[in-house]
């Protein structure tokens, strides 16, 4: 089995597979030693794998891990699987590169774009070869509410509402829904439209926390056959990235 763990700026993801199977996954704000030691405990782990956006802290994983499993730091070198083209690939995010890896390893000979909806919204194509040279980054879903509040005199504070469906406002508060979530929306197809190329049809990977959100902006669009929901795709990738370097 193996042990998968993402540590972000704001939460640590971890989780347990059997080969390609979930069977488990819990995220955390400050995750404790004894965590670990528990899931060392319960599931046999022959290699653990880290992937962090912190550089310090790693003491405490490896005084734990390297005595007990096979410990990797994910890195651009793993990057086996796919043909990276990133001009510099020493700071491509992690993030991206696991969810680029997973998107290949799960569909493998499909052009996927993976769009991963978090604190920011990433845009990533990997091609039917195995071939990524890059995406996009634009502000994300609760990012754009705080923004129009923050940096204007009189706008209020709004919050994501999954129930708007409407071509625009009919007040302040609806506007301001009716412009991010539309915007995000109108984002959504045009960059889905401009990957559209060519005989091969798109693979459209949603990931990250507001992944059903995002679905549910497009459940009406031309694109909703070609949608895949793959909330955890980071950790698939980072668990297909030790079967890859394993190989």
């Amino acid at each position: 089995m193996n042990l998968v763990i993402d540590i972000g700026n704001t939460y640590t993801k971890i989780a347990v597979f059997k080969q390609d199977d979930l069977v488990f996954i819990k995220q955390y704000e400050a995750v404790d030693t004894g965590v670990i030691v528990e899931l060392l405990d319960e599931f046999i782990i022959s290699t653990s794998i880290i992937s962090t956006v912190k550089k310090n802290g790693k003491e405490k994983w490896e005084e734990l891990l390297d005595r007990n499993t096979c410990l990797l730091y994910f890195n651009a070198g793993m990057d086996k699987g796919i043909n990276n083209r990133y001009l510099t690939p020493e700071t491509l995010g992690t993030d991206r590169l696991a969810a680029v890896i997973g998107a290949n390893y799960l569909y493998p000979g499909k052009d996927n774009l993976i769009i991963s909806g978090g604190t920011a919204i990433t845009y990533d194509r990997v091609d039917a070869e195995g071939n990524y040279f890059g995406g996009s980054i634009s502000p994300g879903l609760n990012m754009r509410y705080k923004a129009l509040n923050n940096y204007t005199a009189g706008l209020p504070l709004v919050t994501a509402d999954d129930s708007f469906h409407a071509n625009y406002g009919n007040d302040t508060t609806s506007a301001i829904v009716s412009g991010v979530q539309n915007g995000i929306k109108y984002e959504l197809t045009g960059f889905i439209e401009s990957y559209k190329t060519g005989e091969n049809e798109l693979n459209i990977v949603l990931s990250g926390g507001d992944s059903i959100f995002f679905d549910t902006l497009l459940k009406n669009s031309i694109f909703a056959p070609c949608i895949k929901i793959e909330p955890y795709l980071v950790l698939k990738g980072l668990n297909a990235a030790i079967h890859n370097n394993n190989d």
